[in-house]
């Protein structure tokens, strides 16, 4: 699809201070999010041209293009989007970075934890993963109406206003409400459903979800599931392909692979014992889907991001140039 010219999308101004780093406390994979001018919530433009390795983090992020385009790696897939587009990346997703030579990127992570208890949250996380990406050219009245409530973010989280971060908070609600109403009625998504009906149905298969996440290494079976929702099994199964996009096999298996990443790139594991604890039974299994998804065995995967790592970490743990301010802080 052709991109539409940049100067298409009015942007505003964003009064946030530039940041050339992204990553600040990196802890093999996991990335621990500084919360500094406000509890909960961190917002800064990246003009960073580094890539950064495979890592995860507890915030929720997202990031909006604000010139030229960006890559996010997640899933074994790789998107590509643009200024006017907007990216979403849920907590505990591995995911890699992929900067142009030039560029600028508006970053907002925070802890989705504050909103996680009200009705239909827990169900837009879900829906989020393993990343939501809404195209400007696709959805552009959505997408321009979440660039407001972005701009107008930044800008209370830099002011001095006594009530910013009530103001920060309540911004971050509208955004969601917006967002969770096109993703619930999403190609006919529960849409013929009444309202209550609809939050019936959200609430079991959130339960469920909740359920496969905190249970995915363990045995699993659609007719339990179907039981615990209250669904006979035919019915269980084409709701919950409608609800969530995925089989209720695709998703358990997404969850267990997830898993299975974040073990490989321990050195402590073996492939097999990182493919049994994540809920495989058989590593010839385990290696074919492995590749189907990511293009590449368990094996090379380890090694490419494990040397990837230690790159990054030696690439940070060089002396500085006479002269040159570290602003990175890297965990030993």
């Amino acid at each position: 699809m052709a991109r539409r010219p940049p100067e298409v999308f009015p942007y505003l101004p964003i009064p946030v201070q530039e940041v050339t780093l992204l990553i600040e406390i990196l802890n093999g994979t996991h990335e621990t999010v500084s919360y500094r001018s406000m509890s909960g919530v961190r917002a800064y433009i990246n003009t960073d041209a580094e890539d950064f390795p495979l890592h995860w983090h507890t915030a929720l992020e997202i990031i909006h293009p604000v010139e030229n385009e960006y890559r996010v790696k997640t899933n074994g897939n790789t998107v590509t989007f643009y200024p006017g587009d907007i990216l979403l990346l849920p907590p505990g997703e591995l995911h890699a970075l992929y900067a142009p030579a030039e560029g600028k990127r508006l970053i907002l992570q925070f802890d989705y934890s504050l909103f996680s208890g009200l009705s239909g949250m827990d169900f837009l996380l879900h829906a989020m993963r393993p990343c939501l990406l809404v195209r400007s050219g696709e959805a552009p009245d959505m997408a321009a109406g979440l660039s407001r409530i972005l701009h107008e973010i930044t800008a209370e989280y830099t002011g001095d206003d006594p009530f910013r971060e009530p103001a920060v908070r309540s911004l971050l609600l509208r955004f969601f409400v917006l967002l969770g109403r096109s993703v619930v009625t999403d190609a006919g998504r529960l849409s013929r459903l009444s309202p209550s009906r609809q939050q019936e149905y959200i609430e079991k298969f959130i339960a469920v979800c909740d359920h496969i996440n905190s249970h995915c290494t363990e045995p699993l079976e659609i007719g339990q599931l179907a039981r615990m929702a209250g669904f006979s099994r035919y019915h269980f199964s084409r709701l919950f392909k409608q609800f969530t996009g995925l089989s209720c096999h695709e998703y358990v298996i997404s969850r267990r692979l997830s898993h299975a990443e974040r073990l490989l790139l321990s050195p402590d594991l073996s492939v097999t014992e990182a493919a049994m604890q994540s809920g495989f039974h058989s590593i010839s299994t385990f290696n074919r889907i492995f590749r189907e998804k990511n293009g590449c065995t368990p094996s090379s995967y380890r090694s490419l991001n494990r040397g990837m790592l230690l790159g990054n970490r030696q690439e940070a743990e060089a002396p500085l140039p006479a002269g040159t301010k570290n602003t990175a802080r890297k965990a030993p």
